[in-house]
Formats: structure tokens, sequence, C-alpha cells
């Protein structure tokens, strides 16, 4: 190490310290103000101890000096951090890059910033670290977004004492589930098709924790679609289940019903899909594609307008792109599910957090991102 280097780094020490040493403590206010540490304390933490001429004085002692409280002492004190933490299941980016899991944040952030709170991410991968990195987080409750009814960390964020909610189940003792009757929904947008008169295909999001991709028939899939050891994933199983059952009331074999299970909510996936789907059907007539959201369903319309097929598309969350490009929806904003997972994360309400949705038309859409 170069004499000039030791020089610098013994620099940024000792300016570390002096910064450190001049730092205004509640003592200093005190003295700035004429009154005691005491009443300094209560002025930013009980407010209403401290006469409103008083704490004017202290305030702007505070102001004069640079003073602001110590976050983590405050939070030791009340017992509570002011953030709220959102567990994803998914990797970071994904909340981000995803339009929908996008508008889910910011619907968490609508209340956060309302109600004065940070948001703290929480991603999981799958391993035993998940519960000690979910429990360890600093904060007053919990969103849980994506994950598998055997997650540990259900029934660890359940017995943590801190309140909790998660999107689209599955559901567990102690926790709110908010979401939209998936297989009511999920019937309701396959009969808006002409089921009896078309081939149906099906894109679906993943049926296990491991996220196998692969084409499947219909007898393939147990014959429970909700139960949550068949398939994990709640929202995959029910909308599975609703698709079957309109299909069975349009006459159609379920048996055969052919369902291509992607990895992830991605429209390229959606595209591929969709060309592994038609590849297997044996006549060119009619088509409707059953995709369980409208990334994907926009993914197969890239792969549907390269072909001379007359097909029909459907999709689910109501976007502004799917529905002006043909697309027939399930509309149940994510935004506000956002919103009512933080609320009842913040209030630990469990009950009656019903998700209203509706079936869009294309050109036919309301407002859903706000």
């Amino acid at each position: 190490m170069s004499e000039l280097t030791v020089v610098t780094l013994h620099k940024y020490a000792v300016d570390v310290s002096t910064r450190a040493r001049l730092r205004p403590t509640v003592k200093d206010v005190a003295a700035q103000a004429g009154v005691a540490p005491m009443t300094v304390s209560y002025t930013f933490n009980h407010p209403a101890r401290v006469a409103e001429s008083t704490r004017t004085r202290v305030l702007e002692a505070a102001a004069r000096l640079g003073y602001r409280p110590d976050s983590t002492a405050r939070a030791l004190r009340s017992g509570r951090t002011q953030q709220l933490g959102v567990v994803v299941g998914e990797h970071l980016s994904y909340l981000f890059d995803d339009p929908q899991a996008a508008q889910f944040l910011a619907g968490v952030a609508d209340v956060c910033v309302s109600e004065d709170l940070g948001v703290v991410l929480i991603p999981t991968r799958g391993d035993a670290s998940d519960v000690d990195r979910v429990l360890s987080a600093a904060v007053d409750g919990y969103v849980l977004w994506t994950t598998v009814a055997d997650d540990p960390v259900l029934a660890a964020v359940a017995s943590s004492g801190r309140p909790a909610a998660v999107q689209g189940g599955p559901a567990h003792p102690g926790l709110a589930v908010i979401g939209p009757d998936d297989r009511a929904a999920a019937a309701a947008v396959a009969a808006a098709t002409p089921l009896a008169e078309a081939t149906p295909v099906i894109i679906s999001f993943p049926l296990d924790r491991r996220r196998t991709s692969g084409a499947l028939r219909g007898r393939d899939l147990p014959p429970d679609l909700t139960d949550l050891q068949a398939v994990p994933f709640p929202v995959t199983g029910a909308r599975l289940a609703g698709y079957r059952d309109a299909l069975i009331q349009a006459g159609r074999d379920w048996d055969d019903a052919r369902i291509a299970v992607v990895q992830r909510n991605q429209r390229e996936l959606g595209e591929d899909a969709a060309a592994m789907l038609l590849e297997t059907l044996e006549d060119s007539g009619p088509v409707v594609v059953l995709a369980m959201s409208d990334e994907l369903a926009l993914g197969a319309r890239s792969t549907v307008r390269r072909t001379q097929r007359e097909v029909m598309l459907t999709g689910w969350d109501g976007s502004r792109e799917a529905t002006t490009s043909g697309v027939w929806s399930v509309a149940a904003s994510l935004r506000e599910q956002g919103r009512a997972c933080a609320r009842a994360a913040l209030s630990g309400e469990l009950e009656g957090h019903e998700v209203p949705w509706s079936v869009i038309a294309p050109e036919d859409r309301p407002d859903t991102d706000r």
C-alpha cells in the first residue's frame, strides 16, 4: 500500500469520526432549547405530552442544529418499524419487468404512501434460508406474492405475530387471502368464446414449484384441480378448473384438451407455447386460445398472426394493450389487489376481501389500471 493511500484512508477515518462526534444529540437539542432531554424525547415520540410552546421551541432548536431522531432506536421503543414487507417468490426484477406485477406493487405503494410507510422487498428462493430471511426483516406486516401451498414461509409468517395477506392464495390460518374467484372468472371468459365450434387450447401458468414446462392433455391432470397437493399453485389450479367447466359445458372432451405449461408469465413464452399447440392440431379449423394472462395472450397473438387460422384469444388482467388487440380478458385490477393486500397486512383483518371481476370484450375496457 502506498504512502498516499495510507494518508487518504487515515483522512477518511478521521472525517467519519469527526462527523460522528459533530452529529447533534438529544442533549445538544435540550441545551439549545433550555429544556430537559426527556422533553426532547417526548417532543418527537409523544408530542401530546408537551406544551405547544415548548414543543415549538424544541423543534426550532432541532432544526437549527440539524438534529434528526434515530429511526432504529425509535423503532425499538415503539415496537413499530413503519415498514411493510413484500415477500416475492420470483426474481425481484420480475416486479418491475412484468406489467401486472408492477401494477400490484404500485397498489401496495399507494397504501404505504398514504400511511407514511416504507416498503421492504423480500425475495424467496425456495430453500432453507427463506424463513430466516423473511422473519428477520424489520417490518410491521407482510404481503406475499406468488407462492405455493407447501411453502414454509406461510406458516412462519402466520406465527410471527405480524399481520399478513397473500395475493391469490393459498389460504392459510392467520393470513388474509386477496383475490377474485379465479375458477368462476376462467369459466366465464372461456364461455364468451365459441367453444362448441372452435378447438380450444390452453396456455397455463406453472403447475408445480419446479416450474416444469411442457405439453399436456386434460387427461394428464389430476381430477381435483383445486387440490393443493396435486397443483400447489392455487391460481393455476382454479383457472384450469374453470376452463374445464366451460369446455365440458360446451360439450368438449376435456381429456383431449391440449395444454402448454410455461415457466413464467412472459410474452415470448406465450408465443412459443402457441406455436407448439397449433402444430399439434390435425385440422385447420378455428381455434380458441385460453391464456392465463394478457402477456401470454399477446405472445400467442404474435404466433397467430403468422398463420392463416381463425383464432380467438382470451387473457387475464384487462390490460389496455390486450383488449385493444382483440383479446377477451378478465379484469380484476391487480393494483386494487395490491392496495387490499397492504390494507389487510396493516389492519390484521382476515375477512371481507372479495375482489370484483368482470369479463371484458375487446375494445370494451374500463380503466382498471388506477
